[in-house]
């Protein structure tokens, strides 16, 4: 058993599919095919279900996918322990955010850290607030950054900076006009909301519990994976959003949408480690830099 075969294992039973499996991993279908039954055939047992074309994990599959990526965890670990002797002249910094962090505030920290740090890869992905924790606590990442609040005992967190959420509208909505909002309002109003799982998602969930509504009770018009995609669906006129200030800048700045009268509420932005896991001098170089901007 080679850590490329629990590589892939691991890879094919995030995407439950070969094919997906590949392009992820830059190769071709054959050999992530290959590898997964050569594991199987090695130890005489069967990892997966194959249903039509369909590839699901099984339960031995399910029992081994957490030792594998335990062991892949502390591979990576021992790395870039290794890669630290060097000191910051070269080594990566694996960072996952979620999408209003990682698209709206990261990409000029980005910038700085590169410019101090040019050796350094910086492999960064996108994700929901629980995906970006799933990622940490797993290892798949060494930094987390998001905008809902992560309560897990194997992580820590700490807030990093501050965003406002705010409700945006499209110019011909009546709320455009000004008028101050307030419960009956939000109870009547037809929204267009993020999926669940995202921090934005919470944050408006929290705002509807502080108004004693239940979102059950509320007109949803669509449930969007991204903040561009809601905002385009309220540009269009399918209702009204909770959203950042951040997401919507661009917006707003062209008179597209129209924030709403209604107090701004404040969300902070975390950092998120692992509470065990070693840290490399890169992940706190960066955290150092994010510190400083704050």
């Amino acid at each position: 058993m080679t850590l490329d075969q629990l590589r892939i294992f691991a890879e094919v039973a995030r995407h439950q599919h070969i094919t997906k499996a590949a392009k992820a991993m830059h190769m071709t279908q054959s050999a992530v095919s290959a590898a997964i039954i050569a594991l199987e055939e090695r130890h005489g047992v069967a990892l997966f279900d194959r249903i039509g074309r369909s590839i699901v994990l099984n339960q031995a599959g399910t029992i081994f996918l957490e030792h594998a990526l335990q062991v892949l965890a502390e591979a990576k670990a021992a790395e870039t322990a290794l890669k630290d002797l060097t000191g910051l002249l070269r080594g990566d910094l694996s960072v996952m955010a979620s999408q209003t962090v990682g698209a709206y505030w990261l990409p000029s920290r980005l910038a700085r850290f590169h410019a101090f740090y040019p050796g350094l890869g910086i492999d960064v992905s996108i994700g929901n607030t629980e995906a970006v924790a799933d990622a940490v606590e797993t290892g798949r990442v060494e930094l987390g950054l998001a905008e809902g609040v992560i309560d897990r005992s194997t992580l820590s967190s700490r807030v990093i900076a501050t965003d406002e959420m705010i409700i945006v509208v499209s110019p011909t909505h009546p709320w455009a006009k000004g008028k101050k909002l307030g419960k009956a309002d939000f109870a009547d109003a037809t929204w267009v909301l993020r999926e669940p799982g995202s921090g934005t998602r919470l944050a408006f969930e929290a705002m509807m519990a502080k108004e004693k509504l239940k979102l059950q009770a509320l007109d949803v018009a669509i449930v969007l994976p991204g903040n561009e995609a809601v905002l385009g669906a309220v540009e269009a006129g399918m209702g009204v959003t909770l959203t950042s200030r951040s997401a919507a800048q661009t917006e707003l700045n062209s008179n597209m949408l129209v924030e709403a009268n209604h107090p701004p509420l404040p969300r902070p932005f975390f950092l998120i480690r692992h509470k065990e896991r070693y840290r490399s001098k890169a992940a706190d170089a960066f955290e150092t830099l994010l510190s400083e901007q704050v």
